[in-house]
């Protein structure tokens, strides 16, 4: 990271100089820190410039010009959502950042650091990835600018862009560079994205709009690829930005995906096919790399929020088949899972044990995208070959899926076994229609990986959103709850689930929030935090978002399904306002919406009620709460008193007194 270590290690020079938008820590959790111990691993000398000035090139200019290439990611988080909520508005912390200081990284980072590589160093070969690079690696609909950006590789200037997990091309990327440089053809390495004037001859384009439908998925000919509707055209027709999303999406499996070409004015931005998902000896190879498991000395101990939350977690998997529409694990990691194997994970606990400063025992988390997908596979590969399903779960588990759960049994009983392991912790991620397969995993879990909760996402209750969401009825979770009840009642333990909404996502209406809204106060679950939906680039939600089509059906000219998306900034706080029903600054914004829905028989005392129609004293805006329930003028002191304790009534009990 510095001069004085590149003398200290005797190099005149870096072979590849990485920048990153996250503080430099050596874990394998961190994408940088594989990235660098993997090219360290081939024999390149790698230098890391991290969160660096980027208003001036002279931090780019720190470790020297590399002697192949700049590579360039926004960290592990997109830049953009890193920097700003749901609604818009700026963040002012930094998980990933000393301190948690916020500000540390450009908007739209990959772009920005781009191009300060270039003014450092103009002829310098700059290669991008990341999923902020992976995400936007075609024409996508840009949230923040609320329009259609063109693919990050025109805009960052970057001669390659590497998406989704990397490893097997950039190693081949860059012994290639090293070789002949970056001006020759890369298009026989997967996962990859470049620049080219035209089609090359000897190949045959499929266009998006003749193979939207299952019929039009067999083209003739080995050299086939498929031409999306161009940037100008989808910035024109919201309805062909849906297909081209769809097309995408079904263009994603190893197994059958074809390179994809989109034209950008008089230039057309070439995609390879998907990386070949790596073996479990090439998992082991990664995870088995030399890391520090630490920040970097330079940063003096200083507290990375990022850091702190994952140093004693373990990754065993990558990929998730589940397809949900808002999320971007499958356009990053892809469907298929990857698993390390038993012995990889054991050791690397043993080693979290025997080198982890402050380790008390507890393995604070194992798991990936998803807890419990490990190991699992479809049971024919020939069918998993030619599939183009968006999901393995939805609208139902496929019968070609295999769901055992017994290796990751085995897994959690080996790994509590490690002398010095306390507990080993399962947080979060459980695909509870999954879960409910395997009771014994149910008891498992709860019986020994749980600590007090277990949060999970059903995200909604009612079958319309959850349709466009494709995910499982609300009676999944219902089962998977019982169980869990029933495993803790047997274990003998107070433990909870927190469930995990979603508010406003396409295809929800107000009836719907009102819904779930009314299925949480019937449960006794209070959401403290709550999530809006998010349009990140590329999700299948989003193109619904934006287009107001649905592309998890056939998209044609005059025949799509359409989806309404929840724009308006107070509908949308509407929707989350449900979800926090309880939260007396909510209920003024409720009752007027209940009112208008021809609901207002939520509105009262009862247990049956969504809100009360009194206010607080002190909340909801002050007049306006007054107004409601026929109290006039200003409250008297005692009058907010017994006002406020009917609040404090309600958030322990759940009724409000008349």
């Amino acid at each position: 990271m510095s001069r004085a270590e590149m003398e200290a290690l005797g190099w005149d020079s870096c072979d590849i100089v990485l920048v990153t938008g996250d503080a430099y820590i050596d874990h394998p959790s961190f994408g940088m820190a594989i990235i660098g111990r993997l090219l360290e691993a081939q024999g390149f000398r790698v230098g890391i410039i991290a969160q660096p000035d980027w208003k001036d090139a002279e931090a780019f200019k720190q470790l020297g010009k590399p002697n192949l290439f700049f590579g360039v990611t926004s960290g592990n988080m997109d830049s953009m959502v890193n920097r700003y909520t749901s609604d818009r508005r700026l963040r002012h912390n930094d998980s990933y950042t000393p301190h948690g200081e916020g500000g540390k990284r450009p908007d739209r980072a990959v772009i920005v650091y781009a191009q300060r590589c270039r003014e450092a160093f103009s002829d310098a070969p700059i290669v991008i990835g990341g999923i902020e690079a992976s995400l936007r690696r075609i024409a996508h609909y840009d949230y923040w600018s609320d329009k259609i950006r063109r693919s990050i590789l025109m805009d960052s200037k970057a001669d390659l862009l590497l998406y989704g997990n990397a490893e097997r091309a950039l190693v081949d990327v860059a012994h290639r560079i090293a070789k002949k440089g970056v001006a020759q053809d890369f298009s026989d390495i997967r996962g990859l994205a470049f620049m080219r004037d035209a089609t090359p001859e000897g190949w045959t384009e499929a266009h998006a709009e003749d193979l939207d439908g299952d019929e039009g998925v067999h083209v003739k000919g080995e050299n086939v690829v498929v031409r999306l509707p161009g940037f100008e055209q989808v910035v024109g027709e919201p309805e062909s930005y849906a297909r081209a999303s769809r097309v995408l999406h079904r263009e994603s499996n190893p197994g059958n995906a074809r390179p994809l070409v989109q034209k950008h004015g008089g230039r057309e931005v070439w995609l390879t096919a998907p990386p070949i998902p790596l073996t479990t000896p090439e998992m082991d190879a990664v995870y088995g790399l030399p890391y520090a498991r630490a920040p970097h000395p330079s940063y003096e101990g200083a507290k990375i929020p990022a850091w702190e939350m994952i140093r004693h977690s373990v990754t065993i998997m990558r990929g998730c088949f589940g397809g949900c529409s808002f999320c971007s694990i499958t356009e990053h990691e892809g469907r298929v899972i990857q698993s390390r194997s038993q012995d990889s994970i054991l050791k690397e606990i043993e080693e979290i044990r025997d080198k982890s400063e402050g380790f008390t025992g507890i393995i604070s988390d194992i798991g990936g995208p998803t807890a419990n997908m490990y190991r699992m596979a479809c049971k024919d590969k020939q069918t998993e070959s030619v599939c183009r399903r968006l999901s393995c779960v939805y609208p139902d588990i496929c019968k070609n899926l295999n769901t055992s759960h017994d290796a990751l049994i085995e897994l959690y009983r080996k790994a509590r076994e490690i002398k010095g392991v306390k507990k080993v912790m399962v947080a979060s991620g459980v695909r509870y229609d999954l879960a409910v397969k395997s009771p014994t995993y149910v008891r498992e879990l709860v019986a020994h990986h749980v600590g007090g909760y277990l949060k999970i996402a059903p995200e909604h209750t009612e079958g319309g959103p959850l349709s466009k969401m494709m995910k499982p009825g609300i009676g999944a979770y219902d089962t998977f709850k019982e169980m869990f009840d029933k495993a803790a009642r047997e274990a003998r333990k107070e433990y909870f689930l927190i469930p995990y909404f979603i508010a406003a996502h396409p295809g929800t209406s107000d009836e719907d929030m009102m819904n779930l809204a009314l299925w949480l106060k019937r449960n006794k679950y209070r959401a403290d935090q709550v999530q809006t939906f998010l349009p990140s680039p590329m999700a299948l939600a989003t193109a619904m978002y934006h287009s107001g089509f649905n592309p998890l059906k056939p998209v044609r000219h005059g025949a799509s399904e359409q989806v309404s998306a929840i724009k308006g900034l107070r509908q949308r706080r509407l929707h989350k306002a449900f979800l926090r029903y309880h939260d007396a600054e909510n209920w003024p914004m409720l009752r007027e919406a209940l009112k208008s829905m021809g609901r207002a028989d939520l509105i009262g005392p009862g247990k049956h009620h969504l809100v009360p129609p009194w206010q607080p004293a002190g909340t909801g805006g002050g007049g306006e709460g007054r107004r409601q329930g026929g109290l006039q003028g200003a409250l008297k002191g005692a009058e907010k008193g017994q006002r406020n304790n009917k609040a404090r009534k309600f958030l322990t009990k759940g009724v409000f007194p008349a």
